[in-house]
């Protein structure tokens, strides 16, 4: 699924004084103007409350050059304006606030002091034609693109994560847009530094002399994100365009974007949501970013609210889009090389979850261990024993190719001589008996309240065709979960199992998580072995590991406060296994965890296997990685998470087998999450089994999973096929063969597709 970003930013128009006399502005005023302390310390505890991550600080150019101002910045103690910046600043990342600077052109002394205190910094390059000057920049001297683009470049000097852009539509030509984005997108090879450019469409606006532009954008805003509706409809100045102005079309819009997005393949693209209701037109040719949407407004525009993120990510639903948050400063530059260490102090404390995978590390040193150390772990798990928590950690966090080639090689080696050659499969459907859940999980897109428009109860007519359909496509197992329905009882999962069996007496049942079991406990009354006993008589046959997430308490509270905790979820499986019924074991990764999370995730999962195996009863048949999606799920709109990268998630899969030795005989890779090539793959990296077949799947579709909801066997077949491995349809205890499928060309193909 295509990913837009934006970050949730809140604005202060510090001073809107300024030297410049632009045509086209309705913010700036050439009279004394200037927030006070008490002022800007409102407005930041006002910022917080509206959960706010970055705080725009946008001011009017050079306002110290007014007597007045500059005589108010002494009277506070500020010898200049930037040192007055700099005091909103520190009280902005006091508060958790990161803050973006937008104040205009500043020389070198200007862009350090800023540099040690801002997140990111901006100017707007505007346009490249000098021509301009003569017109609508007019008594406008630092205007002159050259001096702008000179700012720019030192930005790139200085090491300062950097916004800029384009405003199109104020007498530029076609081919001055194109001269522009070269101009910024030569910088930015150069220096790097260039982390977004916008493409802006000029509107005009009203003049708004004697007025707070911050209030009326704020009171705009206000009324849009709880009503739907702008003050007066939300339009711009009905006077029309100004005589130096030229109409701007959606086609040139798309046009300077897809300019933009060639030039500059790893810059983020932003068109304000707000100037014109083109802009998921602009997302469709794009555009990947649309910038701050201001919880108080667009103070430049103050007419034109941003709309609300709920409103955004409701339109771009529409187009099968999603909306992600961000910092005001993007990921690649979270590094001390670019922010300064009070900044990133706060980065790290408040949003760790935005820093890129692998280079965050909350609680623990989880960086490059020793080669030497990293090969001693690898030899520990093939000679089957369980390697330490340090050596696990290590295998996770590893991502020197020639070390993560050895951890393949040896989860390879050890598939082939656990299960051999071949590769499983089962042909099963998927049944989710409800959505709506209680439970309430950050990571989740499935479960729904029960007034949500996207609830649903299947009634048991068409529960019994979904059965019914299964058996006619030849699936052996139904695989049954819903969400934590509020109204419940054990005997209502009881019914669905005897449904399922009175439609289909020989169809494997395979039901109901250890949350849902926990849930049946709770409100009856009963111990887990006491509820399995029950399932089991109405026709339960195993038992899927699932709400597993991580399990590490800490990890757990954080993505699902609500969650049965790891004692609990680790007491379930026991009863099961106690009873006689197989589950499967899962993790959820590739979202906040870290690699010693993971580590004690499988120690719980080896130790619990290894104290079923000795019972004798019951065990884990497989281990399921599931990578997280994080598109529709409020931890990917609201962490900066995106979806763990293919390489990430082999390694990961090679060291799930690695770390389960020789208990778990069955390691399965998900297409629905990684995609079937992807699982095609994983066929080199331990995994010896595809899953199944499904026929339907809710729950990794509903966080925006492109992958498919259903297979065929001969998809699966293929797939092995391909991989140069023969195929055998299973039972879901492994227990049965059902039917085999050899290579074409037999042993002398499946030799050379290894040698491949």
């Amino acid at each position: 699924m295509r990913r837009v970003t934006y970050s949730r930013n809140f604005t202060i128009s510090l001073s809107r004084t300024c030297r410049c006399y632009c045509k086209y502005c309705a913010f700036a005023t050439h009279q004394p103007h200037l927030r006070s302390p008490d002022e800007v310390e409102r407005l930041l505890d006002r910022a917080v409350r509206k959960r706010a991550k970055e705080l725009l600080i946008l001011t009017g150019e050079a306002p110290h050059e007014n007597t007045r101002v500059a005589e108010r910045l002494k009277s506070l103690g500020h010898g200049d304006f930037v040192d007055y910046v700099v005091w909103v600043c520190e009280r902005a990342l006091e508060r958790g606030l990161l803050p973006h600077t937008n104040v205009g052109v500043l020389d070198r002394e200007e862009m350090l002091r800023l540099r040690e205190v801002t997140a990111s910094q901006g100017l707007m390059l505007e346009s490249v034609s000098e021509g301009l000057m003569d017109t609508v920049h007019a008594g406008s001297p630092s205007k002159h693109p050259r001096v702008r683009l000179e700012m720019i470049e030192l930005a790139g000097e200085l090491k300062i994560p950097f916004t800029t852009g384009l405003l199109l539509g104020i007498g530029e030509t076609a081919a001055q847009r194109s001269e522009a984005l070269r101009a910024i997108s030569d910088l930015s090879r150069r220096f790097g530094h260039v982390q977004e450019v916008i493409v802006q469409n000029f509107v005009p606006h009203p003049r708004y002399h004697g007025e707070d532009v911050g209030e009326i954008a704020g009171d705009a805003a206000e009324a849009l994100w709880r009503t739907g509706l702008a003050p007066g409809g939300g339009r711009a100045d009905a006077r029309g365009l100004p005589e130096w102005a030229s109409p701007v079309s959606l086609e040139e819009m798309a046009e300077v974007i897809a300019e933009a997005r060639e030039l500059m393949p790893g810059v983020g693209v932003q068109v304000p949501p707000n100037l014109a209701d083109w802009w998921p037109h602009l997302v469709a040719a794009g555009a990947t970013d649309l910038g701050g949407l201001s919880a108080n407004g667009d103070h430049v525009s103050p007419e034109l609210p941003f709309p609300s993120p709920k409103q955004v990510r409701s339109r771009l639903a529409e187009d099968g889009v999603s909306l992600g948050e961000r910092l005001c400063v993007y990921p690649r530059y979270l590094n001390r090389e670019w922010i300064s260490a009070p900044v990133l102090d706060t980065i790290t404390e408040r949003y760790w979850s935005f820093i890129p995978r692998g280079e965050r590390h909350r609680a623990t040193d989880t960086g490059q261990a020793d080669p030497d150390f990293l090969i001693e772990a690898i030899e520990t798990c093939r000679s089957g024993a369980m390697p330490a928590p340090e050596q696990l950690t290590a295998m996770f966090a590893e991502t020197r190719p020639e070390l993560v080639e050895q951890i393949r090689a040896a989860a390879d080696e050890l598939r082939s001589g656990l299960v051999g050659d071949e590769v499983s499969f089962v042909v099963n459907r998927n049944v989710n008996f409800t959505n709506i859940c209680t439970v309430g999980c950050a990571f989740c897109g499935f479960g729904q309240s029960r007034r949500a428009a996207g609830a649903f109860e299947v009634d048991e007519n068409h529960f019994r065709a979904k059965v019914a359909e299964a058996v006619e496509f030849g699936a052996t197992e139904i695989c049954m979960q819903g969400g934590i329905h509020p109204h419940y009882e054990l005997a209502d999962y009881g019914r669905w199992l005897s449904v399922a069996k009175d439609v289909a007496p020989d169809l494997h049942l395979h039901a109901f998580s250890p949350m849902e079991v926990a849930c049946m406990c709770d409100r009856s009354d009963k111990t887990p072995r006491e509820v399995f006993g029950y399932l089991r008589e109405c026709g339960l046959g195993s038992t899927p590991g699932t709400a597993a997430e991580i399990l590490e308490d800490g990890v757990r509270t954080r993505i699902s406060p609500n969650k049965l905790p790891v004692s609990r979820w680790v007491e379930i499986v026991e009863a099961a296994h106690a009873a006689g019924l197989p589950t499967t074991a899962t993790v959820m990764f590739g979202h906040i965890e870290e690699p010693w999370e993971l580590a004690e995730h499988m120690r719980v999962v080896r130790e619990l296997q290894e104290r079923s195996l000795e019972g004798g009863a019951g065990s884990i048949t497989e281990f399921v990685p599931l990578s997280f999606i994080p598109y529709q799920t409020l931890l990917g709109r609201t962490h900066g998470l995106v979806e763990i990268s293919r390489e990430e998630n082999l390694k990961h899969t090679a060291v799930f087998r690695l770390a389960l030795g020789p208990t778990v005989r069955n390691l399965q890779a998900s297409w629905v999450k990684m995609g079937l090539e992807t699982a095609t793959e994983a066929l080199r990296w331990g995994v010896n089994d595809l899953g199944g077949t499904l026929m339907e799947e809710s729950i990794s579709r509903a966080a925006g999973s492109q992958h498919g909801s259903r297979l065929d066997p001969e998809d699966l077949i293929q797939a092995a096929h391909n991989a140069g491995r023969p195929a055998f349809q299973r039972d879901t205890r492994y227990g049965t063969r059902l039917a085999s499928h050899p290579l074409a060309g037999g042993p002398a193909r499946q030799a050379a597709a290894e040698a491949a």
